[in-house]
């Protein structure tokens, strides 16, 4: 256990990505750190021409513009410089969203998705304190928690949070890296009964979301809104405050001619450029998303 024993070398890389628009595979900027033994042992950072539109919405959270991409290589480009530098390293993320998102610019570009372990810090910080085991495991709020400073929405300084995220729950809990790869797939309370609920999954990935659906869906409106739920999601019919995620159908996020955002989309991104933490992004990616949250 890392708490009594640094015998064996506990290495890992973290990682995360920002985003033109609300299509994952949008992706214009990576991010990654190597931690060897609770230290960062080297950095690695790019950004990426996402041959995409940037969202004024997305610009306002990240800063990062066709003007920053300019010269930039695309994502075919970068990920083999990126597998490179994670090797044969478990790859951090706070929460699944930048693991899907890496799959689906894989997918956009016609390449293999990386074959790499992954762990979500934000499935650990929701195990290893109780007082965020149902909210307020947003990498800000855990980082603030546990006094370490960063700035937010940049890519290599997102990256680096997670990694701090792992090496302080590995130091308060005991728990070592192999420990948490088990640990994170186990209830939060491993002693708390197995009845069947109605509602949201509390052990889901995605406990304490508040999720919206919008647009035109391919799937039925009711079969989202149970995978939400499996997944640990409040399923809301409007957009509120306390909406974290607004789900929009494939085509309505498209740059099409004469085709408007709905009221719930507007309203969406009018409050997130009041400083709301809500996330769009697609239906294809919310399926995928879900795919990935429920995999052992």
């Amino acid at each position: 256990m890392f708490a009594q024993d640094m015998g064996a070398m506990m290495r890992f890389i973290s990682l995360d990505v920002e985003t033109a628009n609300a299509d994952m595979a949008s992706i214009c900027q990576i991010g990654a750190a190597r931690f060897v033994d609770g230290q960062i042992a080297a950095e690695w950072k790019t950004y990426i021409d996402p041959k995409d539109y940037f969202n004024p919405v997305n610009v306002s959270i990240h800063g990062i513009n066709e003007d920053a991409i300019r010269g930039a290589p695309v994502f075919k480009t970068a990920a083999p410089l990126l597998s490179e530098f994670v090797g044969g390293d478990i790859v951090v993320t706070h929460t699944h969203f930048d693991r899907v998102a890496i799959h689906q610019s894989a997918k956009r570009f016609g390449i293999p998705a990386p074959n790499w372990l992954w762990l979500d810090s934000a499935r650990v910080a929701r195990r290893a304190w109780p007082e965020v085991s149902s909210s307020g495991y947003g990498l800000a709020s855990v980082c603030n928690m546990i006094g370490y400073n960063f700035q937010h929405h940049d890519a290599l300084e997102d990256a680096k949070a997670a990694g701090h995220v792992l090496v302080r729950a590995v130091a308060d809990t005991g728990i070592d890296l192999d420990g948490w790869l088990e640990r994170v797939h186990q209830p939060i309370n491993p002693s708390a009964s197995k009845s069947i609920r109605r509602g949201a999954n509390p052990d889901g990935t995605l406990y304490g979301e508040v999720i919206v659906f919008t647009g035109a869906l391919d799937i039925p409106r009711r079969e989202a809104a149970d995978m939400a739920a499996s997944v640990g999601c409040e399923v809301a019919s409007g957009v509120t405050k306390k909406t974290t995620l607004l789900v929009v159908g494939d085509q309505d996020t498209a740059k099409l001619a004469g085709r408007s955002k709905s009221s719930k989309h507007q309203k969406a991104e009018d409050l997130i450029l009041k400083g709301a933490q809500i996330r769009i992004l697609r239906e294809s990616d919310f399926r995928d998303l879900v795919e990935v949250s429920t995999l052992q």
